[in-house]
């Protein structure tokens, strides 16, 4: 059986069901398998997009219109 035909199965089965139980055991088993991004990234790339914010935060930014003008000779 190839994974389409499976998610063709679980959808008909989650729509005939009425029993809420279940659907919250699923969910909680969807929940549960979600990884964040943020936990998938290094602590270099953390670190990294926490300077970022900071210096946003303190105003140390370009503004995205100035940054596009300085790229445009490769567009």
């Amino acid at each position: 059986m190839n994974i389409e035909t499976t998610k063709l199965e679980l959808m008909h089965l989650l729509l005939q069901t009425q029993k809420e139980s279940l659907l919250a055991k699923l969910k909680k088993v969807f929940d549960e398998e979600q990884t964040d991004w943020w936990d998938e990234m290094t602590k270099e790339e953390q670190d990294e997009i926490k300077a970022g914010l900071s210096q946003a935060d303190k105003g140390e930014y370009s503004a995205n219109e100035t940054v596009m003008k300085r790229f445009d000779k490769w567009h």
